[in-house]
């Protein structure tokens, strides 16, 4: 691989590690749920994001299809949290 092409992908992966701290100190400390939501979205978007990373580094194509499906399984998972939270405070106001 090209010296600046490395360069240019280590300090993309810093900053995706960097959004992933303070993604994950949103999810600590976040005062609502729905914050804490958010930030677990962006976690596993910016975790995906590494395994691309690491794909390329690797050279190796598999880890792309691994990180695609992370992706589906977390947009999934994130509905489904959404929705129930949804539910749960509909029924709070009723």
């Amino acid at each position: 691989m090209d010296k600046i092409i490395e360069i240019i992908l280590i300090i993309s992966a810093g900053i995706i590690t960097l959004a992933v701290l303070l993604a994950t100190f949103r999810f600590i400390k976040g005062p609502s749920v729905f914050d804490r939501i958010v930030a677990m979205d962006l976690m596993t978007i910016s975790s995906m994001a590494l395994m691309v990373l690491i794909a390329l580094f690797a050279e190796r194509i598999i880890y792309l299809d691994v990180a695609i499906v992370y992706g589906l399984l977390s947009f999934i998972g994130v509905i489904v949290v959404a929705r129930y939270y949804e539910d749960h405070y509909k029924q709070i106001r009723s």
